[in-house]
């Protein structure tokens, strides 16, 4: 199974998205339906509304009076606080419900409109935000919806920022335009990206990847797509962690690398790090099989755990070392020390641009290939080190 979380702001078409994954076979839980049923007339969830708001949130028949509760909590945050303090819980339960009712090979895309606000995306192996701009989603819900536009411009402006979004996004649909591209962008993401994912979880196997070393400009987002990546990481293993950090070549800006993020994680020793590994499946990543080995810089062989992506669209090794192994201070120490030192960065990207020009048979040659100049980096690190007095932060 692989969960999808699925979020927008009002008035960016979300619904128009859920709908066609729906239509491609994803098994759809929408929040806010759910919402509408935890708090029917006769629910324990209505009880607590009108005990917390009072009965003028009620209509004359006895329902939830939403236009009026919504002038109550979009013009004030505690009092929106009061109300997802009540609501939020209910809908959880309800949500965990549906997902486990869902087959074991499903997708299944829970559309919450609420994700990035309540802290909820480092729960899902991959995060679509639904995009249209704020004139736009204004305009929608004033002409489409009936809604005054003080009150939607209240409720648009409650929400996450696009900022806020952007940096939970995986996938990031605009939907800004016509239908039809809107549809035909999700079925490329359905068949290219959400289909092989769910199988490459079930089955236990990496996405695939090029043969070769491919060596890709500076992305100014690796840098946000690794901490997304920590946050999943350190939901699923938590106090089994000393440490865990982005390293290697996409942790340093401004160095051209192979599109592949690199990520830390040390425990306590390599029966922990197995079990980590085999958890981090509710990340979006599998453990590869056997255990995996490294040459430290004195050439002796360290033993850690290799887990990988399934998801074929974001490329992720993890690496999962004992704390008594040498081998993860060196990685911090020769990526701070490329941080500090510009030219050592100009250095660095020659080579690889040049070992990735070269015939090579596989990415691991060329990581060998690269091999004599890291160890001569870590030598002028370490003299970086004792006279900056740099230490690995936590």
């Amino acid at each position: 199974m692989l969960r999808v979380g699925l979020t927008g702001g009002i008035g960016a078409g979300k619904s128009v998205v859920a709908h066609r994954l729906a239509e491609r076979g994803a098994t759809v839980v929408d929040a806010d339906l759910i919402a509408r049923e935890v708090v029917a007339p006769g629910t324990p969830g209505l009880a607590a509304v009108v005990e917390e708001f009072g009965p003028g949130v009620l209509t004359p028949d006895g329902a939830l009076d939403r236009p009026a509760l919504g002038k109550i909590v979009f013009a004030d945050e505690d009092r929106r606080r009061a109300l997802n303090a009540i609501v939020h819980p209910l809908v959880g339960r309800r949500r965990q419900e549906l997902v486990g009712a869902a087959g074991p090979d499903a997708v299944v895309v829970e559309d919450i409109p609420l994700l990035v606000e309540n802290g909820l995306t480092a729960g899902f192996p991959l995060v679509i935000v639904v995009h249209a701009p704020e004139d736009e989603r204004l305009r929608r819900l004033v002409e489409d919806r009936g809604m005054i536009e003080a009150d939607a411009l209240a409720r648009i402006r409650a929400q996450a920022t696009d900022e806020q979004r952007r940096a939970a996004a995986d996938v990031w649909l605009d939907n800004s335009g016509p239908l039809a591209d809107t549809e035909a962008a999700v079925d490329a993401l359905w068949t290219q990206r959400l289909v092989p994912f769910e199988a490459n979880l079930r089955t236990r196997t990496r996405a695939p990847r090029p043969p070769h070393a491919v060596i890709a400009d500076p992305d100014p987002n690796w840098a946000e797509q690794g901490e997304r990546l920590l946050a999943r990481i350190r939901r699923v293993a938590g106090d089994r962690l000393i440490r865990s950090d982005h390293h290697g070549s996409t942790s340093v800006p401004g160095l051209p690398a192979k599109d592949v993020i690199d990520v830390q994680l040390v425990v306590a020793d390599l029966d922990t790090a197995a079990s980590v590994a085999g958890d981090l499946v509710e990340a979006g990543l599998v453990r590869l099989p056997d255990r995996w080995w490294d040459v430290d810089r004195d050439g002796v062989e360290r033993d850690k755990v290799l887990s990988a992506n399934a998801d074929p669209g974001r490329a992720v090794n993890c690496h999962i070392r004992s704390v008594t192994s040498p081998t993860w201070r060196d990685a911090l120490l020769l990526r701070d020390w490329l941080r500090a030192h510009p030219d050592a960065v100009d250095e660095y990207a020659a080579l690889k641009r040049g070992l990735a020009a070269q015939p090579h048979s596989s990415v691991d040659e060329y990581a060998t290939r690269k091999t004599p100049w890291i160890n001569g980096a870590l030598a002028r690190a370490d003299a970086w080190a004792a006279e900056a007095g740099w230490r690995p932060l936590p």
